[in-house]
């Protein structure tokens, strides 16, 4: 990264199936906000850290050949924020354990925005690999979270 995180990758990703199982192996109750996505997915193939697989991919929000993208552009490597209930502010480092246990620190992906447009709760999401490939990967967007990006200095 040769900018800021909000420079380079605008777009945080996470699947609930993530969510879940670093929840599970810490032992706490499984809050997605403890994550601070942008956007989390529903996975057709339900199975956690699914979203290391998309690293070069495009995720497409809808089928159409306008709708929204990302670029896939980088494991979202995590710190100690994720130990801190969100509620109470309580520190739970075994959470941050488990994501280095599981899946070396990573949890989620981040991404460039290669065309904007509109999300929805529901939407199919594609991730197109290579062109001529399509593969479905999730088919909900289950939240979307609007941040404004830290302007360059």
């Amino acid at each position: 990264m040769k900018d800021g995180i909000f420079d380079d990758a605008s777009i945080s990703v996470i699947a609930s199936e993530t969510v879940r199982e670093i929840s599970r192996l810490a032992g706490v109750s499984a809050d997605v906000r403890r994550f601070r996505p942008n956007v989390v997915v529903r996975l057709l193939r339900p199975a956690p850290f699914q979203e290391d697989e998309w690293l070069g991919g495009v995720l497409s929000f809808g089928d159409g050949d306008d709708a929204p993208a990302i670029a896939v552009t980088m494991r979202d490597v995590r710190c100690s924020m994720l130990n801190l209930d969100p509620d109470s502010a309580s520190p739970a480092p075994e959470v941050m354990k488990a994501v280095v246990r599981a899946n070396q620190k990573n949890a989620g992906i981040y991404g460039a925005v290669t065309r904007i447009g509109r999300l929805a709760v529901g939407q199919t999401i594609f991730l197109r690999a290579v062109p001529e490939q399509q593969r479905r990967v999730g088919h909900r967007v289950r939240q979307l979270e609007a941040r404004a990006p830290h302007n360059k200095k």
